[in-house]
């Protein structure tokens, strides 16, 4: 029997894992379970959380030879290696560990090129053309940063209505779609409800009546998605700046795979800055590219 190979995508909302056939690439094995509980912040806790999740599949059928994983949060080359460190000492077995959005150029069959992910999340990843060393820009989480992802464009959709009423400036139906979405009665409630009762956990779910909103008619909203989409065409002209390989910038995410209009606004941008750049919209599961990642490591 052909060697077997794993491949796992841990995204902000969701988990995907996949066992495949190293040689034709047939899938064996597809399971879809909720991120909830999963971070970073203690790799060993991370590496447990995996191991109850792969433990059953990887014991269920032949070998697993080669495990590849995309790690939501998982920022840096020394993060990626603790992460594999711990997760080999637990399951066994080789494992390479990478940022989840470094998934998409392989899901998409690409040898090379910059991945980006709008979801819970935002950030763009890829390799240096010369060195192979890894580039990342954004990612800095909901408090910070992250444009142009769900929970950000929820952030900056308050933040805008809140001006416009500083302002003293009518709303333009973005609030009163705001205001429905949280369950509250003013904007006062609202502010009150997105410092205290949860974050990103809940306010990446509401980045539909933004869009809903903006198609309505509310310019407030179009503007905020604008300047979201903006936000992540300059994350991939910093990372060409940087030297990254630009052979082709892959996007994926629940957010801007299911919103064309910021999807448009990123490649209006992208052209405006690197007019010879062209971005492909992601029609494969990144877990995809977690499968042929790990049936390279083992060519």
């Amino acid at each position: 029997m052909s060697p077997v190979v794993a491949g796992v995508d841990v995204g902000g909302t969701k988990t995907r894992v996949r066992l495949a056939d190293a040689s034709s690439g047939e899938v064996l094995t597809d399971l879809t379970v909720p991120s909830t509980g999963w971070q970073t912040a203690c790799l060993p806790q991370a590496a447990a959380w995996l191991s109850e999740r792969l433990h059953p599949l990887l014991r269920q059928g032949p070998e697993v030879r080669h495990v590849v994983v995309g790690a939501h949060g998982c920022e840096t080359p020394d993060q990626f290696e603790r992460l594999a460190h711990e997760l080999v000492r637990v399951l066994e077995t080789p494992v390479t560990v990478v940022n989840d959005a470094e998934l998409l150029v392989p899901a998409a069959g690409l040898a090379g090129g910059i991945g980006v992910i709008s979801g819970t999340g935002a950030i763009a990843v890829g390799r240096h053309r010369d060195t192979g060393a890894y580039l990342s820009a954004g990612g800095w989480g909901w408090v910070l940063g992250d444009e142009g992802s769900g929970s950000a464009l929820v952030r900056d959709a308050a933040r805008a209505v809140l001006a416009r009423a500083d302002e003293g400036a009518p709303g333009d139906g973005l609030d009163v779609a705001l205001l429905r979405a949280f369950g509250v009665g003013g904007l006062p409630e609202l502010a009150a409800a997105m410092s205290w009762n949860g974050g990103v956990e809940t306010w990446g779910a509401h980045a539909p009546v933004v869009f809903a909103a903006a198609d309505a008619g509310s310019a407030t909203a179009d503007a905020v998605i604008t300047a979201g989409g903006r936000a992540l065409a300059r994350l991939v002209s910093c990372l060409a700046g940087r030297g990254a390989d630009l052979r082709a910038v892959v996007v994926a995410g629940g957010v801007i795979a299911n919103q064309p209009r910021l999807m448009r606004a990123f490649e209006e941008e992208l052209r405006s800055l690197l007019p010879a750049v062209t971005a492909t919209l992601l029609q494969a599961p990144p877990v995809v590219g977690a499968v042929e990642l790990a049936r390279r490591g083992l060519s």
